[in-house]
């Protein structure tokens, strides 16, 4: 119970931090969000409206720093982020309720199965180390967690999309009209078979040599050595002793990969023009909408909190020394 109240408190005051720091960090650029959309019209808006906007904005330049932030907290609480200049006069909650499922279905579930592989791969060559899969499986992992994702994102759309013609070259699904239904569902899943595949592959390397190094470092253990000794299957051995204290640390991983799904995988998402958080923090950029990027790495921050926190708690159960402090 110790351990968990320290998480909270730990939890509680990164939570602030973040919050506080996403607040000060705009607010130090020049200009503010009003004065962007009054220059996006290049002088058709009358310039008295910008108090008008700077209030619609949630930016009010007129009022102390400290009733700002009293402000924005509020704003906070309630999901008021403001309104896009990007997709003005959409709010900024608006625009995130649409892109946010695309980034999970896209990236979480293409996180989730690469994690799944990769470790259950590791787990597999490093209890079959000297074998001759494994000799193999070693470098195309490494080879795998090097390359440049948004590389073989670009080379898996121009083969199979561009030259074969198998897949779609964009997009998150067809815009035929009246599409509905299993049709509909299909077409997403047909338009997410690359970007997904691109993921998958490129992390589970990464995912498999954490594993096996894992793996090989606990196999080394004495307890390890007296199962053997007492008789017990190999398999039990593999999966129950070794596996179930290795994939630990892998966990501690994936529970970060987690959190930052939801900020989507920025350069696969541009790839394929699919409209997920990443491509959506691409177009604030460009189009200087701070306060759609604010919201973007506020909710950034506190998913990889959460995830990390998730993670601290499952982990007391998993490993029974962290309840005691390490003892």
């Amino acid at each position: 119970m110790k351990y968990i109240l320290k998480r909270i408190v730990f939890f509680l005051i990164t939570l602030w931090a973040a919050v506080t720091i996403n607040f000060i960090l705009p607010r130090m650029m020049p200009g503010n969000p009003a004065e962007v959309m009054i220059a996006k019209f290049q002088g058709r808006l009358n310039p008295q409206a910008i108090s008008a906007l700077e209030i619609a904005f949630g930016i009010n330049t007129h009022e102390s720093m400290l009733a700002q932030y009293w402000d924005y907290l509020g704003r906070m609480v309630t999901g008021n982020f403001g309104i896009s200049v990007s997709f003005y006069p959409t709010t900024v909650a608006q625009v995130l309720a649409q892109a946010v499922p695309w980034t999970l279905g896209l990236a979480g579930i293409s996180t989730v199965i690469a994690f799944i592989l990769g470790t259950l791969l590791g787990i597999r060559v490093s209890w079959k180390r000297n074998s001759i899969s494994s000799s193999f499986a070693v470098p195309i992992a490494f080879f795998l967690n090097s390359m440049p994702y948004f590389w073989f994102a670009l080379i898996v759309e121009y083969v199979f999309a561009f030259v074969f013609g198998w897949f779609p070259l964009g997009g998150a699904y067809s815009s035929s009209s009246g599409l509905s239904g299993l049709a509909l569902v299909w077409s997403v899943l047909y338009h997410a078979i690359l970007p997904a595949a691109t993921i998958i592959i490129t992390a589970m390397g990464g995912w498999m040599l954490t594993m096996r190094n894992n793996m090989i470092s606990v196999l080394s253990d004495d307890y390890i050595t007296f199962a053997f000794a007492q008789g017990l299957p190999e398999r039990e051995i593999e999966m129950n002793y070794a596996a179930r204290n290795a994939i630990l640390p892998s966990f501690t991983g994936f529970a970060m990969a987690i959190g930052f799904v939801i900020s989507g995988v920025l350069l696969t998402e541009i790839v394929f023009s699919y409209p997920g958080v990443g491509y959506l923090l691409y177009q604030a950029v460009l189009n200087i909408d701070y306060p759609l990027m604010q919201a973007i790495f506020l909710f950034i921050t506190i998913a990889v909190l959460v995830a990390n926190f998730i993670a601290d708690i499952v982990y007391v159960f998993l490993d029974p020394r962290a309840r005691s402090g390490g003892e």
